[in-house]
């Protein structure tokens, strides 16, 4: 049993490092209510320690991130779990926002009937406005890539693409020309005729590839689909495309970011898998979106792929974090590769939180 000189020094301890902490910190009941709440809490939000004991967290959580928080909270009150940790925002007393590094834990004691919840909050505000900064940056810089590539495929479609047409009919207008005779140049001629038209097709699915039509007005399923025809043809390979429950058409920036990871991924294992058959699957869920791109080739090390700039996993990566997705690859070297992009789908509705 503890000494009461040790009780004394525990409680004086306590009372030390929850007044000086630079962590925000917050002692609550089960239902959410702030019975204890230090000076830097105080200072974060803009309250008095008077004003913020007794009200609900939900009273100065963001309403737009209270979902997380809210789910956790009842999985901790109802004894699933003990702790949990999460990044959302706050709303100061003056009405401005700010963004928390939030860690709630559950204090059990058996001589107290009711246990308490500690929540732990520090301000990261500055880290969150400069992960915004980088994003946008990141938007913009791919915003500036797809217009370049519609750039392209216009000049390639409507100009390049025109030009080789026109220069296999003019190559057939001479053959025509050609004596009965010149056996060989007619050949010859036909074989020039051949190689125009074969050029102006890659050229086309040039232009389709940096930017697709049926994108846009078809939707991404008819696009995926179309762009694995044409990968198949060119690249001689045979891919498996299936799609599945996917409920109703999606974003414009969702679609556009799905189908270049397909090309991406369709590409690097054309290039490094040494196999010429691969497996895509489109599938929804109630709350994602999700895109595999499998093979059964030559496999690669994962961390050594990070650091090379040759398979363009940043570039997937990239995309998808724009979106909150995410981005994981399954490989061993010749075990095959799986990669695996998921996007969540916009929330419907939003629930108050009761915690943190």
């Amino acid at each position: 049993m503890s000494s009461p000189l040790l009780l004394v020094q525990s409680q004086e301890l306590f009372q030390h490092l929850f007044e000086q902490a630079s962590l925000g910190i917050a002692v609550e009941s089960l239902e959410g209510k702030v019975l204890l709440a230090n000076p830097a809490l105080c200072s974060m939000l803009g309250y008095e320690e008077s004003e913020l004991c007794g009200m609900s967290c939900s009273e100065f959580a963001n309403p737009e991130d209270s979902e997380d928080d809210y789910a956790l909270f009842q999985q901790l009150r109802a004894g699933a779990i003990d702790h949990y940790s999460l990044e959302k925002r706050y709303v100061r007393k003056d009405g401005s926002r700010l963004w928390g590094g939030l860690n709630v834990s559950l204090l059990k004691n058996g001589d107290r009937e009711f246990p308490l919840v500690f929540a732990f909050v520090e301000d990261i505000t500055e880290r969150k406005l400069a992960e915004d900064a980088l994003s946008s940056l990141r938007r913009r810089l791919i915003e500036a890539q797809e217009q370049e590539r519609a750039r392209i495929a216009r000049e390639l479609h409507d100009d390049t693409n025109q030009r080789l047409a026109m220069l296999a009919i003019e190559i057939e207008q001479l053959g025509n020309q050609l004596p009965e005779e010149a056996v060989e140049l007619q050949s010859r001629v036909d074989e020039l005729r051949k190689h125009t038209l074969e050029i102006s097709k890659d050229v086309q699915a040039l232009a389709h590839e940096l930017h697709s039509p049926k994108l846009e007005y078809m939707g991404l399923t008819a696009a995926m689909r179309g762009f694995c025809q044409e990968f198949r043809e060119q690249q001689k390979v045979e891919i498996d495309f299936t799609t599945h429950d996917l409920l109703g058409p999606l974003s414009p920036d969702m679609s556009l970011c799905f189908f270049r990871v397909l090309q991406e991924a369709l590409h690097n294992s054309a290039k490094h898998s040494g196999v010429r058959y691969f497996e895509v699957r489109l599938w929804g869920t109630s709350d994602e979106i999700h895109l595999t791109i499998r093979d059964a080739g030559a496999g690669f090390d994962r961390e050594a792929a990070r650091h090379s700039r040759g398979l363009g996993l940043i570039s997937m990566e990239e995309r998808l974090k724009l979106l909150k997705g995410t981005l994981s690859i399954e490989s061993q070297p010749k075990c095959g590769t799986t990669i695996h992009a998921r996007v969540p789908l916009p929330s419907g509705g939003k629930s108050e939180r009761a915690a943190g």
